[in-house]
């Protein structure tokens, strides 16, 4: 069989020559092998028709395959002759012939360099644009941050907005000014709270010395 890889053949047919060959020499020689064993059954008939015929079916048998090696061995030798004759007549493209596909080449040639840096150039566009997805899918994740962010503040300056309305309904004057007032009212509380807290603890431990 042929080394030669054959591969604009191959882009043409959509199969490499090597393998059609191939697949007609296996056809040509199971018809071969076919056709030995019908010789075989029609010879073993006829010579169980004759009277005192001493041949038996195992000397057929070795004089079959005697005879189907010498077959192979010329079947060999002619397909080598016609694979040569298909494969630089029928199934091969002159190197002048250019596929439709490829024409395009024809009218923007371009050397290995340039193919290469056309290739490393398409390699840095896609880096840029994985780059871009990423900070886009970052620029969108904050943005949903800032949403979520705004509502929360829409929230606050709603209830401020209506603690000031309390406030004004009940005379309170500037919410400001009052929250500043319960600001500081908290924290007298808080130090009252923690002063009764203290002389809990003194009463507790007087107790227990008495």
């Amino acid at each position: 069989m042929s080394v030669d890889p054959m591969a604009y053949e191959t882009q043409f047919f959509g199969f490499t020559p090597q393998t059609c060959m191939l697949r007609v020499y296996i056809a040509f020689q199971d018809y071969l092998f076919e056709m030995m064993l019908v010789v075989e059954g029609v010879m073993l008939k006829k010579l169980d028709g004759i009277p005192g015929c001493k041949v038996s079916p195992s000397q057929i048998r070795k004089c079959t395959e005697k005879f189907l090696l010498f077959m192979k061995e010329h079947f060999d030798k002619l397909f080598a002759k016609m694979e040569e004759v298909l494969l630089q007549l029928v199934l091969n493209i002159p190197k002048n012939v250019l596929l439709p596909e490829d024409r395009v080449q024809e009218q923007y040639p371009y050397s290995k360099e340039e193919f290469q840096a056309l290739q490393d150039e398409l390699q840095q566009l896609q880096q840029q644009c994985r780059a871009e997805a990423a900070a886009e899918q970052a620029l969108r994740a904050e943005l949903e941050e800032q949403k979520v962010v705004k509502a929360e503040l829409e929230k606050i300056l709603q209830c401020f907005d209506g603690l000031e309305n309390i406030c004004r309904e009940h005379g309170a004057g500037n919410f400001k000014e009052s929250f500043a007032l319960l600001t500081q009212s908290s924290k007298k509380l808080q130090d009252v709270l923690k002063d009764v807290e203290e002389k809990s603890k003194k009463m507790k431990q007087h107790d227990q010395l008495m």
